[in-house]
């Protein structure tokens, strides 16, 4: 039941499988075309009865980052479910280890996923992580998608 979730993202439009549990199947492919030097694991590979996932991530920027917005849309059984935008990184009083990186440094970072603590009904979900160096949403410097299927209503 508690699995470890990891895979490295390099390959544009390649889609692979993350994880495969009794109640969840994950899998990941970039939107855009260029090669990424990016790692992120998640556990547990499940989302019955788990308060949060603990996530891991290490990441290369392909450019300095003074300023970014990520963008996070959630797609259920086709229909949008949730969207987020955020300014993480603005260059005043920026409050995230990645602000203020110099491309080709690594970023590496731990944090909680705090969505796990939503009852996730069964389905299959669409989540598209956009980030973007500057305001308007011209210079995009990443884009994953990822396939969620819940196998299992969690409630």
């Amino acid at each position: 039941m508690f699995g470890l979730l990891f895979f490295t993202l390099f390959t544009p439009g390649v889609s692979r499988s993350l994880c495969t549990s009794s109640d969840l199947e994950l899998s990941y492919t970039f939107c855009d075309s260029t090669v990424h030097d990016f790692v992120f694991n998640v556990t547990p590979c499940s989302i019955i009865n788990k308060s949060a996932w603990t996530a891991a991530l290490t990441w290369i920027p392909r450019s300095d980052i003074t300023f970014l917005m990520i963008v996070f849309d959630v797609w259920y059984d086709g229909a949008r479910a949730f969207n987020w935008k955020e300014v993480l990184c603005s260059g005043a009083d920026d409050k995230y280890s990645v602000c203020g990186m110099l491309k080709g440094e690594t970023l590496e970072s731990s944090f909680d996923i705090k969505g796990a603590r939503i009852k996730f009904p069964k389905g299959n979900y669409n989540i598209t992580l956009y980030a973007f160096s500057d305001i308007p949403e011209n210079n995009m410097i990443m884009c994953l998608n990822f396939t969620m299927t819940v196998k299992q209503d969690s409630f």
